[in-house]
């Protein structure tokens, strides 16, 4: 049950920052607004995989997910995310935890954790 209301939350945070269904197009692309933090690791005609690591206390630049994705957590990971009017949220998810993100448009994140915090990015084109 602690996993679906976190599933549900996580929705509401990512639908919160997310202003359409369309593709997003205000910010670039995370691995091309932030090639440091997300690095493209496999990509075909189907499907983008994005590794992203940002370090403790690392603020990323502004970017956007113009594709709905899945999201697997490496590690624990404690984020502040920046929408693009100002407007901040709080995250928190565990090690092993996976989410289905959807298309967010212009947006940052702050890993305000204790250590790194190791995401994985499953597009599907």
């Amino acid at each position: 049950m602690k996993t679906r209301t976190a599933l549900a939350l996580w929705a509401a945070a990512i639908a919160y920052l997310a202003a359409s269904p369309a593709r997003a197009q205000e910010a670039p692309p995370t691995y091309k607004a932030d090639p440091d933090v997300y690095k493209v690791i496999f990509e075909d005609q189907n499907f983008r995989v994005i590794d992203a690591v940002r370090k403790k206390g690392q603020h990323d630049k502004p970017h956007s997910h113009p594709l709905a994705s899945v999201v697997y957590f490496f590690t624990d990971c404690s984020d502040k995310l920046y929408a693009a009017d100002g407007k901040t949220l709080d995250s928190s998810r565990k090690a092993g935890t996976v989410i289905a993100a959807p298309v967010t448009k212009s947006h940052s994140t702050e890993n305000v954790g204790t250590a790194d915090c190791h995401q994985l990015f499953v597009e599907r084109k």
